[in-house]
């Protein structure tokens, strides 16, 4: 698909402008549909728990690599959550939502998903690689463990590496959240080319920069309790986000100007 033609594509879709604190009111509908089902959820956020579990016993003494592991996972958490989507999209519909409705948005179709997961794993793998190359190359000591990058990293007196490495995962984080915070939901609910979803979902950003950095704020903050919360709190969190960005999903855009996937 050309850019003229993921463009016209994209115009299909309505953008709409929301009020500043609405994403307040996504956390409230998302915690709805965790209660309604929490089974399947809450197995989501048991396997992203596991997996910030493994990174931390895989990496405890090398969190020069942990810190860049962490931030890079909220960069392919969004796909990620394509299965809370579907169970959020069914009770929408008042049908009933179990793990099958999470497994089958995973069932192979036009590979839309799989290519943007791709590439949002590639970013991803590439700030990794980013962060540890700058913590390793410019920190005054080895960096081993969480009070290590907090003495030698953010709070050294004569060094600018910790608002360095600050400004470069905010340039990769905010175009990759901005291209996808509504692409993905998009991607599993309508027939559209991912330049047209992305392009969409920078329509809904650039139309409604006050809730969409608030919505990006609260993901962030619920993201650090949970993982200070020994990763246990991702159990919660991660259901509780994925769902509510369901209801970011369908607030901020109409596209039923477009044909559903399924």
């Amino acid at each position: 698909m050309s850019e003229g033609e993921a463009l016209a594509q994209s115009r299909l879709v309505d953008v709409r402008p929301v009020p500043a604190t609405r994403p307040l009111h996504w956390l409230a509908l998302g915690w709805r549909d965790l209660v309604c089902g929490p089974g399947a959820a809450l197995l989501h956020g048991v396997l992203l728990a596991a997996f910030g579990l493994a990174l931390l016993a895989i990496a405890h003494d090398r969190f020069w690599l942990l810190a860049g592991a962490f931030s890079g996972f909220l960069l392919v958490a969004p796909v990620l959550a394509t299965g809370l989507y579907a169970i959020s999209r069914t009770l929408e519909s008042g049908a009933r939502a179990s793990l099958a409705t999470a497994f089958d948005a995973w069932r192979p179709r036009d590979g839309r998903l799989v290519a943007f997961g791709l590439l949002l794993a590639l970013a991803g793998t590439g700030w990794v690689l980013t962060s540890a190359a700058l913590i390793t190359s410019f920190a005054a000591e080895p960096v081993r463990n969480p009070a290590d990058f907090m003495r030698i990293v953010v709070l050294h007196e004569h060094s600018a590496l910790f608002p360095t490495w600050l400004a470069l995962g905010g340039v990769l984080a905010a175009p990759m959240f901005a291209s996808s915070v509504i692409a993905i939901p998009l991607l599993l609910d309508r027939r559209i080319g991912v330049l047209a979803a992305v392009l969409t979902s920078w329509r809904a950003v650039l139309a409604n920069p006050l809730p969409l950095a608030l919505w990006a704020l609260l993901i962030m903050l619920l993201t650090l309790a949970g993982m200070a919360a020994l990763m246990l709190g991702l159990v919660v969190v991660v259901p509780w986000l994925g769902h509510a960005s369901w209801h970011a999903y369908r607030d901020l855009v109409d596209a039923r100007h477009l044909p559903a996937a399924d």
